[in-house]
């Protein structure tokens, strides 16, 4: 394969995911439609709310989740790869409260080809009134995934892409293209977002494909708490570092054609995705 035409669904999610799951389908139909044969969505596509019994109550398993089984559904219906940049989900183990937050790639049959638990959690201060804390309400993952799609892929979710070892050990295990579906908050995604990834692509000589959350999110549960932001800006960036596609600031379908002979000749041009083995390990 040499060429590959992707989508990416930038989204808004509120904190129903009933009311979440239209648009969603709805923006994976139109990519379908415009011959993207792998879709890719943003972390958090059924669910974002800032009230956690809330977020508990929302929650289901993997392997009730209606979301999930929905996009399952249109994948095998529209016969696409379709990347759900992760989704908040009830952990299998009855004894832990805290969610999971899990990419899932689903194959043109609707079944679930690989699955990912996002390893770095997002406990930071930007400043006095605005700090995070995932570890609180999220179990981290433990493992990096290299998935087999229609090209090998490396998954990731979010803050990981502040972790280079990562990305550099996908990348010697074979990753062709890198997803970091996200829900970046303005303050980090202004800074810091398009560098991030740039850079991750240029360090491994990857494509990078980063769906996210953008906007204002709805939170008519929640009406009391201040409402999220995201960044937006979904992104897709090549192995040279070109960003060729940016979702802008608003909820919609990004296209993009790789030309995959461009991960052979970023890394014939600059190897140092493969100069440190020493370090990393294989």
């Amino acid at each position: 394969m040499r060429q590959l035409r992707a989508a990416l669904v930038q989204l808004s999610v509120g904190d129903d995911p009933a009311a979440n799951l239209p648009a969603t389908v709805g923006f994976v139909r139109e990519a379908a439609a415009r011959g993207a044969t792998l879709v890719l969505t943003p972390e958090v596509t059924n669910l974002m709310s800032s009230d956690r019994a809330h977020h508990a109550a929302m929650r289901w398993t993997e392997a009730d989740d209606p979301t999930l089984a929905a996009l399952r559904a249109e994948a095998a219906r529209l016969g696409i790869w379709l990347s759900i940049g992760s989704l908040a989900l009830k952990a299998e183990d009855p004894a832990e409260r805290r969610f999971v937050n899990r990419s899932l790639l689903i194959d043109p049959q609707g079944r679930i080809a690989a699955r990912y638990d996002k390893i770095h959690m997002f406990d930071v201060t930007i400043s006095d009134r605005e700090f995070y804390r995932e570890s609180a309400n999220c179990r981290p993952g433990d493992r990096a995934v290299l998935a087999q799609g229609p090209v090998p892929m490396g998954l990731t979710i979010c803050y990981d892409v502040r972790f280079p070892h990562l990305y550099r050990r996908l990348a010697r295990a074979g990753a062709q293209l890198l997803t970091v579906p996200a829900a970046f908050n303005d303050t980090t995604g202004a800074a810091h977002w398009d560098v991030l990834l740039r850079a991750r692509a240029i360090e491994t000589g990857c494509f990078v494909l980063a769906a996210a959350q953008c906007g204002t999110h709805p939170a008519p549960h929640a009406p009391a708490r201040p409402p999220r932001r995201s960044h937006g800006h979904s992104l897709a960036v090549a192995p040279w570092g070109e960003v060729l596609a940016d979702g802008g600031t608003e909820p919609g379908v990004t296209i993009v054609d790789l030309d995959l002979t461009a991960i052979a000749d970023a890394r014939r041009r600059v190897p140092a995705w493969r100069h440190d083995p020493v370090i990393w390990g294989p």
